[in-house]
Parts: C-alpha cells; structure tokens; sequence
C-alpha cells in the first residue's frame, strides 16, 4: 500500500451492507462494525442483493489514529464533480459525483460515536451526493399522520421547527425540521428523515413547558439554539412519508392566521431558490422530483401566535381540504 494514499483506496474493506438511502439504494462497505451500526440507525437496511445499486461508499477506519472528541467543525470543498469533507485531521471523505462513488478514512474514535455519524457525517453525505441521484434536498420540515406528510417551508426564523414540534404534539409523527429529503419512486414523492436532533430557537422555550423543564440538551447556558433528541420529548418519529401538502411560513408581527392558496409555479420558484448547485444531469433528476411534488396542494401561511394554537388551525384546515 502506498503510504501517501491518504484515503486508503486500495485497502480491503470485507464488512458490506446496503441500505435505502432517501429512496436510493447505497452499498456500504467498510473495516468497522461500528460504522455499520450507525449506517443502520440512520438508513433502512436493504437484505437483496438484486437491486441495482445507486451510490457506493467506501469507509476505512485507522485503528491506529489516536485523535479524540470533541471533534472540530467539519469543512467542505468542491471542484466540479469531486467533493471533499474534512472532519478533523485524520477523517475525511471525497465523492465523485459523476461516477457516485465515496471514499474516505476516520479514526477509531470517530467511527465509535455513532451520535456524530448520525447527526454530521451521514447528514452530509447525503447532502453531497443526493442531487446525483435525484434527491432534492428541501429546507422544509415535515410532519406525517399515516405516512400522509406536511412540508412547512419558509426562511431560518419562519418557525419551521417550532411549528413542527407543536404538530407533533397534535398527533403527528415527527420526519424532520429544517431538512427533508424527497425522492420520486413510481412517480410518487416520498419525503425522508434522518434520526438528527430537533434544532429551535431558545426563546421557544416559552411555548414548551418541557423546554422549561430541563430536556434542552446544551451544555453551555448561553448557546443560542436548544439541541434536542426529539425521543426525550416523547415525539413519534417516521422516517418516511408521502407528502400530501406543502405549506410556505411567513411570520408577521401581529397575532395573526392567514392562509391562501399558492399557484405550484410559485411554489417551484420558492423551492428551487434554496436549493444547492448541482452538475447539470443532478438537476435534472432533482427537478423531476420537485415538478412531482407542487402538484400537491400549496398553500401560504401569513401567521404569529402560539404555536399550538397555530397548530391546530392548520389540523382543521386539513381536515376541511
């Protein structure tokens, strides 16, 4: 082996699994169980082997790397169709976006803490190579009773999180808050979670009397957001849907409720605007997945209020529709 190969790409990996991945299928293969562990936490483990295989993922864990937590923020660079994620000096992965394929090393330590797996590292592999695959990446939440799911779109501070956790609240099943990955299978979109943690603003805690009550999981009192596992506040979560409706927030200042209908072109510019660069066959695919999903019913929500009440307004306008 060429000891300049940082990536190991020449290394053998026996341990193999596969996984649907956001409606696609990935194939991961690697030296640590651990990894596997997580990959199952987050993905739905796939047994056949038939079905044709969409991206690949090769990770290689250096027994020997002796770096420990706390881990560094992560970074990512792109160059065309290669893109790079550095995690600390020691792991890292590289895509190929044309050829779907990833590599990458960590260290022992980080291929144990299956929290930082599932919150980071699969989180942003997903986000890389997701668009090659016809995956749109939406800054939505989602919420879902019967595997029927509601986006809530908007901005950062249109209260997409919180109005999430007071659906939940309500009866349904908890799929994301700020992320939701949609895919088109049999020309029907299905939205997708991953088991990352609830992010809301510290002044929610106003609305939440378990917020007051010590679930937040910071452990710096002056952090401005609240981290939480949405399990410790006794939410259902799903880990995947069919979008039924999509919803665009827009807060204003008064205590208000408005909801009007929004045309799917409208709904296709709002969409499209937040979404990532691509290489041009991933748009592609990514729009055929979008077009799918406005002919959904879409709605704009003018609002301010407390979000419960907010929230069951919304359950009675769903129940009308």
């Amino acid at each position: 082996m060429n000891p300049q190969d940082f990536l190991r790409k020449d290394v053998k990996t026996r341990l193999s699994e596969r996984y649907m991945v956001a409606g696609a299928m990935c194939s991961l293969s690697t030296n640590c169980e651990h990894v596997l562990e997580a990959a199952r936490e987050s993905f739905l483990p796939v047994e056949s082997a038939l079905i044709l295989v969409d991206f690949s993922v090769r990770f290689w864990v250096d027994s020997d790397d002796p770096r420990q937590p706390p881990w560094p923020k992560p970074y990512v660079r792109g160059l065309s169709h290669l893109v790079y994620a550095g995690f600390d000096t020691g792991s890292s992965m590289l895509a190929d976006l044309r050829t779907r394929r990833v590599i990458g090393r960590f260290s022992a330590a980080m291929a144990a803490d299956t929290t930082y797996w599932k919150t980071v590292i699969f989180p942003m592999l997903l986000t890389i190579v997701g668009g090659s695959v016809g995956i749109a990446e939406l800054h939505c939440a989602c919420v879902a009773k019967e595997e029927n799911g509601v986006l809530l779109a908007g901005p950062s501070g249109s209260g997409k999180s919180t109005l999430a956790l007071a659906l939940s609240q309500t009866g349904f099943g908890f799929v994301s808050d700020d992320r939701t990955f949609c895919s088109l299978d049999k020309d029907e979109v299905h939205a997708w979670g991953l088991p990352t943690r609830l992010k809301l603003r510290r002044e929610a805690a106003v609305w939440f009397q378990e917020l007051r009550n010590g679930h937040p999981t910071n452990a710096e009192a002056c952090e401005p957001d609240l981290w939480l596992q949405p399990e410790r506040l006794l939410l259902n979560r799903v880990r995947r849907c069919r979008p039924r409706l999509l919803i665009f927030l827009e807060r204003l200042g008064a205590s208000e409720f408005r909801l009007s209908r929004m045309l799917s072109g409208e709904a296709w510019n709002r969409l499209d605007k937040d979404l990532m660069a691509e290489l041009p066959e991933a748009v592609a695919k990514r729009s055929g997945t979008i077009a799918k999903l406005v002919e959904s019913p879409c709605w704009f929500l003018q609002y301010n209020g407390e979000p419960h009440t907010i929230a069951r307004k919304i359950v009675e306008h769903i129940a009308r529709s």
